[in-house]
């Protein structure tokens, strides 16, 4: 299974997010192979206005499945109606997607109003059960927006995923899950969590300058970053790293 990971468009109106975000897409599309789906881990609006997810909506068209989880800044209802034609509604959204034999759990771990993350015991309650109705032998990954671990910048550190000793408490149970995929932190990163993975998806709006790399933490100047995840028959997941010129 071959997936492609984007984070953090942070689409606003303006020509700058929408000139990002398509050079992406354009290449994604222009792919001689073409992905099996597209993970987009959230803050795809940069302030929760439905012209912003109408703008997603059609920037995101593709001839793949394209699979999102909301952030920080976005909003439930606005996202449901606008970038998922559904009624508006305050409830998590958390979908499971079955992708080339794999089970993609896209997860909610927004806090309305907060910059920092959790997944809710109604959240963690579906991912319990939607991984234990998988017939046996299906891999499965888990994505949301905030990454469960430091990444050793203050930036994102101070909006990490609260309590996530409860996530991992849940993954000792369920095996199968392959590997934990995030955004949030505007740098591509990888370490572990409860004993797998960690893939911190790259933002296409900027990236994150890190401590040893300058006082101001945003980069502005580099090019949109993508991941793209290959899911073998061993259930290794091997990531690669890109840039979009």
């Amino acid at each position: 299974m071959l997936l492609a990971q984007i984070s953090d468009l942070h689409l606003d109106g303006s020509d700058r997010a929408r000139d990002r975000a398509n050079r992406v897409m354009e290449y994604l599309r222009a792919l001689p192979r073409p992905v099996d789906a597209l993970l987009v881990t959230g803050d795809i609006a940069d302030h929760a206005a439905e012209a912003e997810y109408e703008e997603a909506v059609r920037l995101l068209d593709a001839p793949f499945p394209v699979l999102a989880c909301p952030g920080n800044h976005d909003a439930r209802p606005a996202y449901r109606k606008a970038f998922l034609g559904e009624a508006p509604d305050t409830a998590p959204v958390n979908r499971v997607h079955h992708i080339a034999g794999t089970a993609v759990l896209m997860c909610d771990a927004t806090i309305p109003g907060r910059d920092e993350g959790r997944l809710d015991a109604e959240t963690l309650a579906w991912i319990d059960t939607t991984l234990g109705a998988l017939p046996d032998g299906v891999p499965a990954l888990i994505a949301f927006h905030q990454p469960p671990v430091e990444l050793h910048h203050p930036l994102p550190d101070a909006g990490m995923l609260q309590e996530p000793e409860r996530l991992a408490a849940l993954l000792d149970a369920h095996p199968r899950v392959v590997a934990v995929l995030t955004g949030h932190a505007h740098t591509a990163a990888a370490s572990t969590f409860a004993g797998r993975p960690l893939i911190v998806g790259p933002a296409v709006t900027w990236t994150l300058r890190l401590p040893w790399e300058g006082d101001r933490p945003a980069d502005r100047d580099q090019p949109p970053g993508l991941a793209f995840h290959i899911l073998g028959e061993d259930r290794r997941l091997t990531t690669h790293f890109r840039v979009v010129l």
